[in-house]
């Protein structure tokens, strides 16, 4: 779809094939680094989660432009397949770099990267870009070939009443559709959703547990950089139930079918 700025989206994608995105530590920082690189220009991060197999932004976009030649956008399905692109880069890889505490992480190791030679100009284009350098040095550092991610990256507009397709507004007390004030209310469901995302696919036992998650940001238990507070307390973003008692989940599947990570190769639960 076609991005427009002060709109609120909820992007996501997920493993090719549901396999695992992240396989390390390092790699969830390094994914962190792409967002900030070639996200934050274009939009500020309202909220984020980085799950084993899949990725949440929920974003207001800033600035953005129309959609440049070679560049496809999928208005009926709310999709973009910008990262489809074929591109002639060189390979993108990672090693082991000083102690870092970007985004408010501690670490052990951080990640660089080598300079890309592509361009973008667009959100779309950005977004291509950060999900095909990410796949070249995964490849590069786990010795496999292929796609990563699956072809199209979702992108959902959240305050554009007439074109939501609220798939993921479902809750314990059903499926939220109609509201007083839906641009304010969908955000927040949108906003609680991906902040529970580790919860629901049981990789804790409180939300804030899980460290990759602008979550502890709003929670305070973080300096993270990349959530923009101040927009989001506009927005009146609040954080709710963060525990299993107050968030209920029938199966380990959420509901854009992704798996929990029990049987994935990923970050384990933590106790």
């Amino acid at each position: 779809m076609y991005f427009e700025p002060e709109h609120i989206y909820h992007i996501y994608n997920q493993g090719n094939n549901r396999q695992p995105i992240f396989f390390t530590h390092e790699n969830y920082l390094f994914f962190l680094k792409k967002i900030t690189k070639h996200v934050l220009p274009y939009a500020d991060v309202l909220a984020w989660c980085l799950m084993p197999n899949h990725f949440h932004l929920m974003v207001r976009i800033k600035i953005c432009s129309s959609a440049s030649e070679g560049v496809t956008q999928n208005a009926s399905k709310g999709m973009t397949q910008s990262h489809t692109l074929t591109t002639s880069t060189q390979n993108e890889g990672f090693t082991p770099s000083q102690p870092s505490a970007s985004q408010g992480f501690t670490l052990s190791e951080a990640l660089t990267e080598e300079a890309l030679t592509e361009t973008e100009t667009t959100l779309n284009q950005a977004i291509g870009i950060m999900l095909r350098s990410y796949t070249r040095a995964i490849n590069k550092e786990q010795q496999r070939t292929g796609s990563l991610f699956r072809k199209e990256t979702k992108a959902e507009c959240i305050t554009k009443t007439e074109g939501i397709t609220p798939s993921f507004w479902n809750t314990a007390h059903g499926t939220i559709i109609n509201s007083h004030n839906p641009e304010r209310e969908y955000t927040q469901t949108c906003f609680d959703y991906i902040h529970n995302n580790p919860l629901q696919a049981r990789l804790v036992n409180r939300a804030e547990e899980w460290e990759f998650s602008s979550l502890r940001d709003y929670m305070g238990l973080r300096a993270g950089k990349i959530i923009n507070r101040k927009l989001a307390e506009e927005w009146g973003l609040e954080v709710t139930s963060t525990d299993s008692e107050g968030f209920t989940s029938t199966d380990s599947t959420d509901s854009e079918g992704f798996t929990s990570s029990e049987t994935l190769t990923g970050t384990p639960k933590q106790q």
